[in-house]
């Protein structure tokens, strides 16, 4: 029987069974599409990746992401965890900077690797597309019977909900409280019909004293993902929330978002903007990932 190596990563964390567990299928070019979606769903993660020779030979891989219900054009774990596999598979501990470039249905994604001698590596990459509202941002009183909160509980400062996309469509929640944040749980039918996409992803104020800018969740019944730990493409997506609303000024702007806490998996996304002219000019996402096991799968 035909099997297949993967590995399995925690990502957006520095320690394992922490962070969003992410599993990667390598030398996948033989599996079908049905068969990729097949095994995405047996692994029954937020997603995993299937490492594919690129078309051209100066790219590290062609990369083809699904999460148990659907396929997807780019996300961020995957291709943070994707590319620490590749780098630490190909190069062991012993090259410390991997630069790679990944063959995404979004097109291509330049990453940058820091190898760790043990535990932990690093990586980053900007992102191939630049947040962009995607559609009429749903009312407050919507969005708080989607999510089983009060009207009040949405919004804060000169936050509104909006939709945007980075590749992945998402309503862009701001909520007025982490209290609000641990309540909203969205309701089974309401979230894709009354807010126009299937990803949600929530965000409040950080408290004053955090590391990190701000505290997220993300719901995506609809294709699998009841909640998930991190969502790097809805880090991407939100910048363009965060450009219009926050009143930064020109310039490189880090605001790391803690998300997962509720989900006992605490997950720590980098996100950096960059705004010029007063608009969106650049968007980078980092993050730590850890090997968790290894193996092969039959195929």
């Amino acid at each position: 029987m035909p099997t297949l190596p993967f590995a399995t990563y925690d990502v957006f964390t520095d320690r394992r069974f922490a962070g969003n567990p992410l599993a990667v299928v390598f030398d996948a070019d033989r599996l079908s599409d049905v068969q990729m979606q097949t095994i995405a769903r047996e692994f029954n993660l937020s997603e995993t990746i299937f490492i594919r020779t690129p078309a051209d030979a100066m790219h590290a891989a062609a990369a083809r992401i699904f999460t148990p219900g659907k396929e997807l054009p780019f996300a961020g774990h995957p291709t943070i965890g994707g590319a620490i596999a590749l780098a630490e598979r190909r190069h062991g501990r012993a090259v410390n900077d991997v630069l790679l470039v990944l063959e995404e249905k979004i097109g291509l994604v330049r990453c940058a690797v820091k190898v760790a001698r043990e535990g932990a590596s690093f990586a980053e990459f900007d992102a191939p597309k630049l947040a962009q509202e995607a559609g009429l941002a749903p009312a407050d009183d919507v969005v708080a019977a989607a999510l089983g909160l009060a009207p009040d509980d949405i919004g804060f400062d000169r936050h509104i909900p909006t939709l945007y996309s980075a590749g992945v469509a998402y309503v862009c929640v701001p909520l007025a409280s982490l209290d609000a944040l641990a309540r909203a749980w969205p309701t089974p039918a309401a979230a894709a019909e009354a807010l126009g996409a299937t990803e949600l992803f929530l965000y409040a104020r950080a408290e004053r004293e955090a590391a990190h800018a701000f505290r997220a969740r993300m719901f995506a019944p609809a294709i699998g993902v009841p909640e998930d730990p991190a969502t790097g493409s809805a880090a991407a997506s939100v910048a363009g929330a965060l450009a219009r609303f926050e009143g930064l000024a020109d310039g490189w702007h880090t605001l790391p978002i803690l998300q997962g806490v509720e989900m006992g998996r605490p997950s720590l996304i980098g996100l950096e903007l960059e705004l010029a002219g007063g608009k969106l000019n650049a968007v980078r996402i980092g993050g730590q990932a850890v090997k968790v096991s290894e193996g092969t799968i039959a195929v």
